[in-house]
């Protein structure tokens, strides 16, 4: 009997070992994970930089500095780790995390509502969905808004990306929107069936979203300036009736953060121009803006 016990005590304490192997590695991952946030909010814009930023966009603020600004002002509220669930409306790109993990790290993870350029592709559908996973009695940090790049020379609508030689477009998905809208205000604009098919909805949605906009982006001084200015309205209206529709599912309170991500080079810190920052009661009725205490 011994004998046959041993090959089970053997394939047992093999798979303690893996548990314990994949326990370690799981631990390594998050402590690789806080670290590699933790080393994004260290980043440091030079002071030149800085001034080139708020230049081109007044009233923008470091992230480090609008997360500080925000956790602060919502501690106030009631806002903490266990009590608050975070909700994202933000672009697909990778560059539009950096700002998402900044908060991830405060809130813990988030529930993602948005899709190309910031829309909020998940609807009413997602926000009741995110709306049943907030904490009982507790709270909600709603993020939204487009993003753009702006390179170290000022350049606005692009960004250097880490390990990319090209200095890429920012927003990819917003600029291919405004080519397109070009092309109708234009001329040369050609009718395709792509906008209908499923395999490239979002891109499609954006385009049509973004048509209202077409004279105030032909008369900008700066089109790239201007459009991300133009997608945040029409975002707006979005996600104004989404929490409108979905104000019943709101516990104790809900933030809403609206503004425009700006995104830098890998070596400096990216900016955000808040242009909403209003509390909703639980009864979904907004009672306050928040927005001169992170201006």
């Amino acid at each position: 009997m011994m004998f046959a016990t041993r090959p089970a005590a053997i394939n047992a304490a093999r798979s303690v070992l893996r548990l314990r192997q994949s326990s370690a590695a799981f631990a390594n991952n998050n402590v690789a994970d806080a670290a590699t946030t933790q080393q994004k909010r260290l980043k440091t814009s030079s002071p030149e930089f800085d001034a080139v930023v708020k230049k081109a966009f007044p009233g923008a603020i470091s992230n480090t500095d609008l997360v500080n600004k925000v956790v602060g002002v919502l501690e106030g509220k009631g806002f903490a780790n266990e009590n608050t669930l975070l909700a994202t409306s933000l672009c697909a790109d990778e560059l539009a995390r950096v700002l998402e993990d900044e908060f991830v790290s405060v809130y813990g993870n988030n529930f993602n509502l948005g899709g190309l350029s910031g829309f909020p592709f998940a609807g009413n559908t997602g926000f009741g969905a995110m709306a049943a996973h907030i904490p009982d009695d507790g709270f909600c940090l709603l993020v939204h808004g487009p993003h753009v790049g702006i390179c170290k020379n000022g350049q606005i609508g692009k960004v250097e990306r880490q390990g990319i030689a090209l200095v890429d477009n920012c927003c990819g998905s917003a600029i291919a929107a405004s080519n397109y809208l070009k092309g109708i205000t234009h001329g040369g604009a050609q009718i395709t069936a792509k906008l209908q098919q499923f395999s490239d909805f979002q891109q499609g949605a954006v385009q049509e979203l973004i048509l209202p906009f077409g004279k105030r982006l032909s008369d900008a001084e700066d089109r790239m300036h201007e459009l991300p200015y133009a997608l945040y309205d029409s975002q707006e209206i979005l996600v104004k009736d989404i929490v409108e529709t979905g104000s019943g599912g709101i516990k104790k309170g809900l933030a809403l953060l609206g503004g425009i991500q700006i995104n830098t080079g890998p070596d400096s810190d990216d900016y955000f121009h808040p242009l909403r920052f209003d509390y909703y009661d639980e009864n979904g009725v907004k009672v306050e803006s928040l927005l001169p205490s992170i201006q």
